[in-house]
């Protein structure tokens, strides 16, 4: 028996409605990643966000195509993490991808059950994030980026650079849980390499030159930068401008701060560690579990040296640090 044409109408119209329900849900299923990063879109972060969105092209997800990535800054303003994490969480996001301890620990407290992906961290066992890199049992995984233990590597190649260094200022914000481990780093180890250490806390911009002069009535040899959205990049020209002014070496993590003038830095690559991060992203993605990721530390370190900066400061470059620089900015 032949179907009438109402009949045929009936069954046409079902199923367009399933193919757009479908749609629909295939619509639906589009993952939304949110990404949470403590300063402002510098250079410094676009860089790391190019690397990140190249490892995810690089496993088949494009954003805007067959993914979403909702951005969120803030400002080198730390109260504000808080509310940005929930303003993610509102929106349903399936990932929380997060740059720095402050920002993963107010992930921490907002949910137990979202996966949370690391794209870096300074220390995430000593900070409380997870409870070892390879046993995580939570909702938290990621990059580490072993900063603590870097800051006695930091120390030992300025003074390579300047051996005559015996009083080194250290900026730094006390209320960054990271910050605080690199301190303790760097107190262990000033006595091997006859460096005495001065501590100039920077909470926030306006102490900035209050903290220079400090650093200038100390007389200090050199200075070392710990890594903190409050200093760099968000007050670099600053920072970088009392050095030139009292001409003295610095030395820190992030290479914005070369880029802008300063001596060098020394640190974990952190667009590799992005494009690493996307890597758990996809993971999760396709079902699997943040406690089944084991944490994982960097694998490519970085010296960048200034030579313009050196040739000012009067300083000639070991043949050393030069063979180890991965870059001598001209």
């Amino acid at each position: 028996m032949r179907p009438t044409s109402t009949r045929l109408t009936s069954i046409v119209v079902l199923l367009m409605c399933a193919v757009s329900l479908a749609t629909e849900a295939q619509v639906g299923k589009v993952p939304r990643i949110g990404v949470l990063l403590p300063g402002s879109p510098e250079p410094e972060y676009e860089r790391r966000l190019d690397a990140f969105r190249q490892g995810l092209r690089a496993l088949g997800y494009i954003d805007t195509q067959n993914i979403l990535l909702e951005y969120r800054w803030a400002y080198a303003q730390y109260e504000r993490m808080a509310d940005l994490v929930a303003e993610l969480l509102r929106l349903q996001v399936d990932v929380l991808v997060i740059d720095s301890n402050r920002a993963g620990l107010a992930a921490k407290r907002a949910t137990s059950t979202l996966p949370i992906v690391l794209a870096t961290a300074g220390d995430p066992v000593g900070t409380g994030l997870v409870e070892s890199l390879a046993r995580l049992g939570g909702n938290i995984t990621g990059m580490s980026l072993m900063h603590a233990e870097l800051g006695a590597k930091r120390l030992e190649l300025l003074k390579d650079m300047v051996p005559t260094a015996a009083r080194v200022a250290v900026l730094w914000n006390p209320d960054n849980p990271q910050a605080q481990l690199q301190w303790r780093e760097l107190e262990v180890a000033a006595p091997r390499l006859d460096v005495q250490l001065q501590a100039v806390e920077v909470r926030r911009a306006t102490d900035l030159e209050h903290a220079c002069a400090t650093v200038a009535g100390w007389r200090a040899d050199a200075l070392l930068v710990i890594d903190d959205p409050t200093l760099v990049p968000a007050h670099q020209t600053e920072i970088v401008d009392c050095a030139a002014r009292h001409r003295l070496p610095t030395m820190t993590g992030l290479r914005s701060l070369v880029d802008e003038g300063g001596l060098m830095s020394y640190g974990a690559s952190f667009p590799d560690m992005y494009r690493r991060a996307a890597t758990f992203v996809v993971k999760i993605l396709q079902g699997a579990k943040p406690s089944d990721l084991p944490v994982e530390q960097p694998t490519k370190f970085d010296l960048i040296i200034n030579l313009k900066t050196a040739k000012a400061l009067g300083i000639t470059i070991p043949p050393s640090l030069l063979l180890l620089a991965e870059e001598v900015l001209q």
